[in-house]
């Protein structure tokens, strides 16, 4: 005897749907946790934070933060109990470390920086880690380059985070200093957070320490500042950061300002 399909559909119907429904989501859970576990945040900040070699450099710095189970692992493998507290990983010979595969080069928006004659960098916290490449870039020589004018702004919480390329930036700012072009470098660092004054501890820190300010920058007034002494230029604007600083700058890079000067927004996220 022939079944209708509303008399199949009342008695198996249900448990099929219902064995779908569970399988499906199932599948989800699994590719959920995969995504989590493969591209991740630990996972995105060292994918993202290798600063590429430059013409008259063969090697590259790996800058790690430790935020969790993954890069304490991580740490582990590369650093014994007694040095993990070093920021220069140590040469022992006899330690096997573990085989590591890097993929790239990769493009990155900051390089458009150099094709500027005036670019505005912000970063904030390990997001100053792209601008690495184009620092050791200008370091070697900015002359092939159209960029001008430097301005480079980094907010941190903590003084120690300066410390991270407070040796780049003293060389890059003797550089200019020595070739008689004080103007081609702006550097201003923002300490956030902060319990009183504080310095980055060392006497050849001392041309940072005098650009070091306590809070956040203002940045309307900042915005102003650069407008006013690059009339009728095209400034890029490149910024690496939290979200909420993106969107602060990205508007105000779209305000029309009475010294017709143009901001042209760019932007990359560990996110």
């Amino acid at each position: 005897m022939a079944v209708s399909w509303r008399s199949w559909l009342a008695n198996e119907g249900v448990k099929h749907l219902c064995l779908f429904i569970w399988l499906s989501m199932n599948v989800l859970l699994f590719w959920k946790t995969f995504l989590l576990y493969n591209q991740g945040p630990e996972y995105h900040y060292l994918h993202q934070m290798l600063g590429c070699p430059t013409e008259t450099k063969a090697t590259f710095g790996v800058h790690l933060k430790i935020v969790g189970d993954w890069t304490e692992r991580f740490r582990d493998l590369l650093l014994p109990p007694s040095s993990q507290d070093s920021e220069i990983l140590p040469f022992i010979q006899s330690r096997n470390y573990p085989k590591l595969y890097i993929d790239g080069p990769f493009g990155s928006p900051f390089e458009e920086s150099l094709n500027y004659e005036v670019s505005l960098c912000v970063a904030g916290g390990i997001g100053v880690t792209p601008f690495a490449s184009i620092l050791n870039t200008l370091l070697d020589d900015w002359k092939p380059y159209k960029l001008r004018r430097l301005y480079f702004i980094w907010v941190c919480r903590d003084i120690q985070s300066f410390r991270w390329f407070a040796d780049l930036l003293c060389m890059l700012h003797n550089k200019f200093w020595q070739e008689n072009r004080p103007d081609y470098v702006n550097i201003q660092l923002y300490l956030s957070q902060t319990d009183g004054i504080q310095k980055i501890i060392g006497e050849k820190y001392h041309a940072l320490n005098s650009r070091l300010f306590i809070g956040r920058p203002r940045w309307k007034l900042l915005f102003d500042e650069i407008a006013k002494y690059n009339r009728g230029k095209t400034v890029g604007v490149f910024c690496c950061g939290p979200n909420s600083l993106s969107k602060t700058l990205h508007k105000l890079s779209n305000q029309k300002n009475s010294y017709e000067t143009r901001f042209e927004y760019n932007k990359e996220s560990f996110s």
